[in-house]
């Protein structure tokens, strides 16, 4: 199994990380080891990358009990959430645990089934701590109803506040072989308002990978996942993006946005304020 595309691959030459992607993608699998599928399984939430019917890709929050998203086999895993569609549909997952900093990824082929849907895992793998910030779970709010999703095609104010104020957000790609959803991290100020329709920010090192500046060589499409921690509420953003690299090694990804969906209060899960990770670089002088 080829762990990269020809997209990942070009930008690992590029950047001169070749030799250690390729030691580091030995570790992607399509099998599901005992000691993911016992850390998935006790995850209250999953993001989902998935495209809708008009091809627009977004990053979607799922959360329920732990044991909602749960391995059924070595190579497939149960998630009881509505079907991103008819099946079969690419789609990549990621589970992120602030607790513990870990984090999970799982990419395959989404299918409707009697409890939700199964993906059948292609890729498998997990990644380092970094930019990852601590959390602590408190007790779900289950009082207050998900509010009216509010859809728009440029940020308001108020969402262009709470896009500075993140340090966290979850990407969706998509290319030839796949969807992926991955993670980003640092402190609040980390990704820039340039407009109300366009978003920036700099591409930390990671684990030399390039899965998602890989996928969007070859695809332009992506959804950002903004998440309220303290009160539930998401901001979807779903349009295209495309990364410039600088003499000096720094890249920076900007965001075309088409589409915003706000949710007040779509998830239950109430989380304490960060404990940031020692990785976060400073933030660039004003």
């Amino acid at each position: 199994m080829d762990a990269y595309n020809a997209g990942s691959r070009a930008i690992q030459e590029r950047v001169g990380v070749a030799d250690i992607a390729a030691h580091v993608g030995r570790s992607i699998t399509n099998g599901i080891r005992p000691i993911a599928a016992a850390f998935l399984e006790l995850q209250p939430m999953l993001v989902l990358a998935a495209a809708d019917g008009d091809g627009q890709v977004w990053s979607s929050l799922l959360t329920g009990t732990p044991g909602f998203a749960r391995a059924t086999g070595p190579h497939t895993i149960s998630v009881a959430a509505p079907p991103p569609g008819p099946g079969p549909d690419p789609v990549g997952t990621i589970a992120l645990d602030p607790r513990t900093r870990r984090r999970m990824r799982l990419n395959g082929i989404a299918r409707p089934s009697a409890r939700g849907f199964t993906v059948e895992a292609e890729q498998v793998f997990s990644n380092c701590p970094k930019y990852i910030q601590k959390r602590e779970l408190y007790a779900p709010d289950l009082t207050t109803p998900p509010g009216a999703p509010r859809h728009g095609t440029a940020l308001t104010e108020a969402q262009a506040d709470f896009v500075r104020a993140a340090d966290t957000f979850f990407i969706a790609t998509t290319a030839p072989d796949g969807m992926d959803a991955s993670h980003r991290g640092g402190f609040p100020g980390f990704v820039t308002v340039e407009s109300p329709t366009e978003l920036s920010w700099r591409d930390y090192p990671g684990n030399a990978m390039f899965l998602t500046l890989g996928n969007l060589e070859a695809d332009s499409r992506a959804g950002l996942l903004f998440l309220d921690w303290r009160t539930g509420t998401t901001l979807q953003l779903s349009g295209t993006a495309h990364t410039a690299y600088g003499q000096d090694g720094d890249r920076t990804t900007r965001l075309l946005i088409e589409r915003i969906v706000e949710s007040p209060s779509a998830s239950p899960l109430r989380w304490s304020d960060p404990d940031f990770s020692p990785a976060n670089p400073p933030l660039d002088p004003a």
